[in-house]
């Protein structure tokens, strides 16, 4: 797939921005992992400070070029992905990650070849109860994101849209 860069696809889709088909998140996300862009469908997790789903997942299902977001109510506190988990995303087959909470092991991540987004990073590892949600509608960073849509990702910013986007 080749990379499309998101201010270009802003620009070539202003009716899909106007009526919300293609929609921008707000620049809220620090950019992690060797990946600088990466976009496919995506896969939803919502999680509040426990990344058990996200283990389970991660260690069990192929990627085939998806990117995983993961809502983690904006948390601070906790660290949803560290080194290892990215590391099994890239083997997995996961175009990139992202965060609307935290990560740990920032220098493992930024040594891996994957696209990781997030608010920022924090020492501490989430809990491990397995409490979340697959599959859902989350909203993060002023927008509105289904499961199954298409996230792009480069150094200007986070795009969605509801459907595969080409220039």
């Amino acid at each position: 797939m080749a990379a499309i860069a998101t201010a270009e696809a802003c620009d070539t889709n202003a009716a899909a921005l106007a009526n919300g088909d293609l929609r921008v998140l707000e620049s809220i996300f620090q950019i992690y992992g060797k990946r600088r862009t990466f976009s496919g469908p995506m896969f939803t997790l919502k999680l509040f400070e426990d990344n058990q789903l996200v283990l389970d997942l991660l260690k069990t299902t192929r990627g085939e070029g998806r990117v995983l977001v993961i809502d983690g109510g904006g948390s601070r506190r906790r660290a949803m992905v560290g080194g290892s988990l990215s590391q099994w995303a890239r083997d997995m087959g996961w175009a990139g990650i992202v965060v609307n909470g935290c990560i740990r092991d920032v220098e493992e991540i930024n040594g891996c070849d994957i696209g990781v987004r997030a608010l920022g990073s924090m020492p501490v590892r989430s809990s491990k109860v397995g409490i979340g949600e697959k599959h859902v509608p989350v909203y993060i960073a002023g927008t509105l994101i289904r499961d199954g849509e298409w996230l792009y990702a480069d150094s200007d910013g986070i795009i969605v849209s509801k459907y595969e986007l080409s220039i």
